[in-house]
């Protein structure tokens, strides 16, 4: 194993804490992992990780080489980057990450028309609707809706997610319609899990921001889930309106306190560090953007 190769394989392990999490990554055996690591102690004649059963941590000299090594790589892989830049064709792993919905929708079409522009890259794409640990799972672009939660993360706006309050006829005649968004606390709201204020919703106002903090009898990780609780009648939903938006034409939910619909959300594409973004995720990040300027529902606002 080369030098370079080796010094990423360390960076790996010490940013994942985790052996079997490389050796995963990097489509090797643990020991595998393990030797090649002890191989690189021996060219350097110095223990780099002070290795448990419970966790690894950095010896003096390890946590040196590991900002040495982060500073090469960086480097090594910018100057890769810029001379992709110069190549027509997209070559190797492009790993993107996004939530169910969006990515069922609207995501899984695009990635197969960008991958047909570069037939030589191989896509990885996963659905969650959890915060993935991008650096963890080796993701190279994630996108996802919403305020940006981890400030270790660099995100690229690439559209908005416009969300309105809805429920079906059938809930609305057996339950009456809110009027303000103050009388959801007397009705049953649908959750979402991940929802970065909590159980508080937030509405537009003529005074500004109202917030309203709702309860209901389901909590659910992902917006299908969220819409099928809504079209069994069982009550009011915070929904991206691309998600309902044939179920809206057809009558089936209806849109409830417009004057005060919930501020859109931002749709970003997400990725691990400033100072070095692979051809590959500027490629994808720029043809999404010019994309979602296409789609009504998720253009820029």
């Amino acid at each position: 194993m080369d030098r370079l190769t080796a010094m990423g394989l360390f960076v790996r392990i010490v940013e994942t804490g985790s052996f079997s999490a490389v050796a995963r990554e990097m489509n090797m055996t643990q020991p595998t992992v393990s030797k090649q690591l002890t191989a690189l102690e021996r060219q350097l004649k110095t223990r780099l990780l002070n290795r448990s059963t419970r966790q690894l941590s950095l010896t003096e000299a390890g946590s040196a080489y590991f900002e040495s090594s982060k500073r090469i790589l960086d480097t090594v892989n910018e100057a890769e980057a810029n001379l992709g830049v110069l190549q027509t064709q997209l070559t190797g792993v492009l790993r993107i990450n996004s939530s169910i919905g969006l990515g069922q929708m609207y995501l899984g079409p695009l990635v197969l028309k960008f991958q047909s522009l570069h037939p030589g890259l191989m896509i990885d794409l996963a659905y969650a609707d959890r915060f993935v640990d991008l650096v963890e799972e080796g993701i190279d672009v994630a996108i996802r809706i919403g305020r940006l939660m981890d400030s270790n993360l660099v995100a690229r706006r690439l559209g908005s997610s416009e969300r309105c309050i809805i429920a079906t006829p059938g809930y609305l005649k057996k339950n009456g319609i809110p009027k303000i968004p103050q009388d959801l606390a007397n009705h049953n709201c649908i959750l979402y899990a991940y929802l970065s204020t909590g159980n508080e919703w937030v509405f537009n106002g003529k005074d500004g921001e109202i917030r309203v903090k709702v309860s209901g009898t389901l909590r659910a990780n992902n917006g299908e889930a969220i819409r099928q609780a809504v079209m069994a009648d069982l009550g009011i939903a915070a929904s991206p309106a691309w998600l309902i938006q044939d179920d809206l034409k057809s009558g089936k939910v209806q849109e409830i306190l417009p004057d005060f619909a919930p501020p859109p959300a931002e749709i970003n594409a997400v990725y691990p560090s400033a100072r070095h973004v692979s051809a590959k995720v500027r490629a994808f990040t720029e043809f999404l953007k010019m994309e979602f300027e296409n789609i009504p529902g998720l253009r820029v606002r």
